[in-house]
């Protein structure tokens, strides 16, 4: 019987450069030795539009593929091994909630910019491109950020809660600068006198599985292995990042990984994959990397080899990812906005 792992070396030789596949760093080992680019967010959405492939599969999660689709060119066809592998976070900000929160935000005389972090849907993204707002990933957040305060009175940042504060400490905004809003039905979403003085306004949202890392655990890592150095991904709660020696996207934990001295030991507080996938690169040169808890994306795991090899299989016939015209042109807007800016 032919395996998963045979069927998708035959369509990769089949379909030759006609196919790329790209995955996110908190794929699994049987999926990344699949890839023809690994990356996080802004790494893999900086690539899309260089890829000569007719067919491109992501393998990640829904928002991923829909950004690859907004800035696809022409003839260019996304898809996606699970379609049903959406992202909780993602899902905490609704596309027509996000724009009556603006509205009414608005309606005080204030511009109100969006920032939405690339873990959000295309409507979001095409919403924030629309009322001059743009994206962000983990690893420009600083930037974007601080590109958004100068375009208007204030910012709205959404969904992490976590990312929009953890990247106002970098930039040393004050307590009294900062609001997280309401989603409560029939209430406001802010006290208005409050937020006449504040510039950033922070939707109540966060990563599930960055919000179940807590300071108790950094301190018991710590106590079981003295020495330790602790790196975690700001989507943690900025009492996780405070304890922690660094805090910074995949890409940045990567680095830190590869740039600690032989002999270092490391806790990782970010996805298990990932970790453990750095733990086995580096075990050579003497350094021990050990994850902070153990962390895993239930929807990142929807993504198998069978399920890419099924996608694979069928790939000629199979329906691409598509946006509607307005929201796929609106969301590139803020996408392309976001790599100029960090370009």
């Amino acid at each position: 019987m032919t395996t998963a792992n045979e069927r998708i070396e035959a369509a990769r030789a089949k379909f030759g450069r006609r196919l790329a596949i790209l995955g996110h760093h908190y794929q699994s080992d049987a999926i990344i030795r699949h890839v023809d680019i690994q990356g996080d967010s802004l790494e893999l959405a900086r690539k899309i539009d260089a890829l000569d492939a007719e067919h491109v599969v992501f393998c990640g999660v829904y928002f991923m593929a829909e950004s690859a689709a907004a800035l696809a060119r022409a003839g260019q066809k996304i898809h996606i091994p699970d379609p049903s592998a959406t992202c909780p976070m993602a899902d905490m900000a609704p596309a027509q909630r996000l724009e009556d929160v603006l509205i009414e935000l608005r309606s005080q005389g204030r511009l109100v910019i969006p920032l939405a972090y690339v873990n959000s849907s295309a409507e979001v993204k095409a919403i924030c491109g629309l009322y001059g707002g743009s994206v962000c990933t983990s690893a420009n957040a600083k930037v974007m950020l601080e590109w958004a305060l100068g375009q208007g009175d204030a910012v709205l940042f959404l969904p992490d809660k976590h990312l929009g504060g953890n990247t106002a400490n970098q930039l040393n905004l004050q307590a009294g600068e900062r609001l997280q809003i309401s989603l409560r039905k029939n209430g406001p979403v802010v006290d208005h006198k409050k937020a006449a003085h504040a510039r950033l306004l922070l939707w109540p949202g966060s990563c599930a599985i960055h919000h179940m890392l807590k300071k108790q655990d950094i301190e018991a890592v710590r106590k079981a292995m003295p020495g330790v150095r602790v790196v975690v991904h700001p989507e943690c709660s900025p009492a996780v990042v405070r304890a922690a020696d660094s805090a910074g996207s995949t890409s940045h934990i990567i680095r830190y990984c590869a740039e600690a001295k032989p002999g270092q030991v490391i806790a990782v507080g970010t996805e298990a994959n990932l970790v453990l996938r750095l733990a086995a690169r580096h075990k050579a040169e003497g350094k021990t990397i050990v994850p902070v808890k153990a962390l895993r994306c239930s929807n990142m795991a929807k993504t198998t080899e069978e399920r890419l090899a099924d996608l694979l299989d069928n790939l000629e016939s199979a329906t691409p990812i598509t946006l509607a015209d307005d929201v796929a042109e609106h969301a590139r807007v803020a996408l392309t906005r976001m790599l100029q800016i960090c370009s």
